[in-house]
């Protein structure tokens, strides 16, 4: 069943009315009971009862209300525990779903927008599961109880509070549909800021070398104004549904108390069943009159969450979309390992197409070539010929359109690319650098990787006088601090921790480099690559001219050709 299906089953189960639900409910019918009590005690004191009889009245009274809170109390912490757990399913289902998604997925959300529609923007769905469910059955249930129990006793009085209720829920479905269409706005424009401020946050060194700081402060003012003014539109919509709430309930209450207050004088006579109400009588409608509208009360104060609800609910359902997914994405743990082949290539490619991500037309086709064990190959070719899509497919980032892989004699696919991907090394274009220590970029929290193994790392990849000069010091995000040479070190020293790695594939190591660091990272990767199998793709003639053969690479309908 695709993640999607599943997250909005899990939205409606927990939008369904349940116990929980119900809880808030029954407390506030219980106020009709109370109401009556309360008012049987005033018509004894206006009769000048005895003091026990209206003190049994108000006892009576007290332990229905105290009833009351204990049930609303317990309503509202089984429905917030159901929210939450609620949100905490959508939050792994897109969680899980950005960990599936394979690197050459174009259509990722931008990562400042995925963490604020995760951290942030999922924070709105649980006022909306836990309260508008409970609050929406008690808007259809309670007035229809109040007006069944007033109607016996005035029909006058029950006319009125039925013409003013049904005005009431007709303005704000207008003014929710409004509300809804401004929340989703602002939602989209908050991701979008904080993709934009990441995105600007990276890139600030290199903004400051171009001396254009001011154009990005202003392009920030600008966001940040377009952003106050989609914030301000849904306060306004917010206040609206108040307000009108509020006038039409003040209408009804005020209207029912006019004619209870007349009819009780004797100036108006008729309303009642066959004669006048008495002071007990009366007090009850008045007392339930504005419970009437309680809940359409409340109802509009959550009206604003269910509208940021709704709208950040569907943002993670998108979130949580399939794309362009890891072959072996979706499987609950690691599989069965498969028998290697100890003889045979490393790698065999047989009539591969390569294919864009944008599923055009392939780049190149009938792909064979074979890579032995222990060999040193450099895929080699123009730009956008397919390197990098090769390395990808050996590596199980993606699938292959057509054609076969096979590492170390066991074929790639979906059910073996997880333990075949446990024997590989990735080195990518621009190897990640996580803020931290040096140690923790090396170790990336693998168990079983002791300091006695990081320090010769750190050495063997002449990294040793940086780890003494920083001392206990973090690395910036993005490998602040370090050099373009000391950040591509630090990404081979991550390989030098896993002798399990057999398989090094390398993506442009030496790009970007001057010619004496590329010489150095040259050294330290075939140093590295000793005894196991190295594929590299490269522009680099030096580095293709180290390895022990170049597979050459044409576009479209060109083949390899070693």
């Amino acid at each position: 069943m695709p993640r999607q299906t599943r997250n909005d089953r899990t939205a409606q189960k927990a939008c369904s009315a349940g116990i929980p639900d119900l809880l808030p409910t029954l407390a506030a019918l219980l106020w009709l009971p109370q109401a009556a009590l309360l008012a049987a005690a005033i018509a004894a004191v206006a009769v000048d009862a005895s003091l026990a009889e209206i003190a049994r009245f108000a006892a009576l009274a007290a332990v229905l209300g105290s009833l009351r809170a204990l049930i609303v109390w317990v309503g509202e912490r089984a429905s917030f525990r159901q929210a939450r757990e609620a949100v905490s399913t959508l939050r792994n289902a897109a969680v899980l779903a950005l960990a599936s998604r394979s690197p050459l997925d174009a259509t990722r959300t931008a990562s400042g927008e995925a963490a604020s529609m995760i951290a942030e923007q999922a924070e709105s769905i649980t006022p909306w599961l836990a309260r508008f469910g409970p609050t929406r059955l008690k808007a259809v249930v309670i007035p229809l109880a109040i007006f069944l129990t007033i109607l016996p006793l005035s029909w006058a009085a029950a006319l009125v509070l039925l013409i003013a209720l049904p005005v009431i829920p007709v303005f704000m479905a207008l003014i929710g549909w409004r509300a809804q269409a401004a929340s989703k706005a602002q939602l989209v424009e908050v991701g979008a800021m904080n993709a934009f401020l990441l995105d600007r946050l990276r890139g600030l060194a290199t903004i400051r070398g171009l001396a254009a700081v001011d154009r990005v402060a202003e392009r920030v003012e600008q966001e940040a104004q377009s952003l106050r003014a989609r914030t301000m539109a849904v306060l306004r919509i917010a206040f609206m549904t108040s307000a009108v709430l509020e006038l039409f309930a003040a209408l009804g209450v005020a209207m029912v108390a006019v004619y209870v207050g007349f009819h009780l004088l004797g100036a108006l006579g008729f309303g009642a069943w066959g004669g006048m109400l008495g002071l007990g009588q009366g007090m009850f409608i008045l007392l339930l009159a504005p419970a009437f509208f309680e809940p359409m009360r409340e109802l509009s104060a959550i009206w604003h969450d269910k509208a940021a609800g709704q709208a950040a609910h569907e943002n993670l359902l998108r979130l949580a979309q399939e794309g362009r997914r890891l072959p072996d994405a979706g499987q609950s743990g690691p599989p069965a390992a498969a028998p290697v082949s100890a003889t045979g290539p490393a790698v065999v490619v047989r009539n591969l197409d390569i294919g864009r991500t944008d599923h055009e037309s392939p780049l190149a086709g009938g792909l064979n070539f074979s890579v032995n064990r222990g060999e040193h190959v450099a895929l080699v070719g123009p730009s956008g010929v397919g390197k990098t899509t090769i390395l990808s497919l050996i590596a199980g980032l993606a699938t292959a359109p057509r054609g076969r892989i096979e590492v170390f004699g066991q074929e790639l696919r979906p059910d073996t690319a997880m333990h075949l991907r446990a024997g590989m090394a990735w080195i990518g274009q621009n190897p990640h650098i996580f803020a931290g220590s040096l140690a923790a970029n090396i170790t990336l929290g693998r168990s079983g990787i002791g300091e006695d193994a990081v320090t010769r790392a750190l050495a063997a990849l002449l990294l040793d006088d940086v780890a003494r000069a920083r001392g206990n010091a973090a690395i910036g995000e993005g490998g602040a601090g370090l050099s373009g040479g000391e950040a591509l070190r630090l990404a081979l020293a991550r390989i030098a921790v896993a002798p399990q790695a057999a398989l090094i594939l390398a993506d442009e190591p030496t790009a970007h480099l001057d010619p004496v660091t590329a010489g150095e990272i040259t050294d330290s990767l075939l140093e590295l690559a000793q005894g196991r199998t190295l594929i590299v793709a490269t522009h680099d003639p030096r580095l293709a001219a180290r390895m022990d053969r170049s597979i050459r690479l044409a576009p479209l309908e060109g083949r390899a050709a070693a």
